[in-house]
C-alpha cells in the first residue's frame, strides 16, 4: 500500500511536471516589470496577451493594461529562459488604421530594430517532429502536441514598422546594402532566413556593419 501510494505521488509530480512544461509563456505568470505611458512603474508577476494587446499585472491585485496605457514591459521567462522585452508601438494589424500594440524587440540598433509577434500554430506536423524551436537550448522542450510557438517577425526602420514576408529575397530588401557580407556570415554561421536566433544574429550583424 504505502509502494502504492509513493508511486501514485510521483506520478502525480512527473504529471505536474509536464503540465508546466506544455504551457506556452503567454499562458503562464512570469516576474517582471510594467511601465505605464504616465511614467509609472510597476513590479510584480506578468501575464500576456498579443492577441488583445494586453498585459496583466500580479501584485496585491490583477490589474489590466492595454497597450494604450503601456510603454513597455519586460519579463523573465522562466520556461524559456532569458529577460525578454515588449514594447507599445502604433501599427496597422487589420486595416490602415495604426492603433498601439505589444511587439517584442528581439535586437536593435541605431539603424533598424528586429521585432516579433508570437502566436500558437496548430502544428500539423505530428508529434515526432518537432521543428528547429525543439533543438534551440533557449526555447527549451517541446510543446504539447498538436500546437506550436510560432512567430510573426517585423523590421522597424526610418521610424517605419514592415513585416517580413520570411522570403530570404526579401530578407535582403529589409536589410540593404551588404548583400555578400551578410550571405557570406550566414553561409559560414550556417543561419537561415527564418529562425529566430538567426534572424536576431544576422540583423545584429547588419547593424554592426552600419557602425
Amino acid at each position: 500500500m504505502k509502494k502504492a501510494l509513493i508511486g501514485f505521488l510521483l506520478l502525480f509530480i512527473i504529471s505536474g511536471e509536464a503540465i508546466s512544461q506544455n504551457q506556452f509563456p503567454s499562458q503562464i505568470w512570469h516576474k517582471g516589470n510594467v511601465f505605464l505611458t504616465d511614467g509609472q512603474g510597476y513590479s510584480g508577476l506578468i501575464k500576456y496577451d498579443l492577441d488583445n494587446n494586453v498585459v496583466q499585472l500580479q501584485a496585491d491585485a490583477v490589474s489590466t493594461f492595454t497597450a494604450s496605457n503601456v510603454s513597455n514591459f519586460e519579463i523573465y521567462d522562466e520556461i524559456y529562459g532569458g529577460i525578454r522585452k515588449f514594447y507599445s508601438l502604433p501599427y496597422a494589424l487589420n486595416g490602415e488604421y495604426e492603433t498601439p500594440i505589444f511587439f517584442e524587440v528581439l535586437t536593435q540598433g541605431e539603424n533598424i530594430a528586429l521585432l516579433c509577434r508570437e502566436y500558437i500554430a496548430t502544428d500539423n506536423r505530428g508529434m515526432n517532429n518537432w521543428g528547429p524551436m525543439s533543438m534551440n537550448p533557449f526555447w527549451g522542450p517541446p510543446m504539447m502536441t498538436g500546437y506550436r510557438l510560432a512567430f510573426n517577425y517585423y523590421f522597424l526602420k526610418n521610424g517605419k514598422i514592415q513585416r517580413y514576408s520570411l522570403k530570404k529575397k526579401d530578407l535582403f530588401t529589409m536589410l540593404p546594402g551588404y548583400d555578400d557580407e551578410i550571405s557570406l556570415f550566414m553561409r559560414k554561421n550556417r543561419l537561415e532566413h527564418d529562425k529566430r536566433g538567426d534572424l536576431l544574429r544576422i540583423t545584429a550583424y547588419y547593424n554592426e556593419l552600419q557602425n
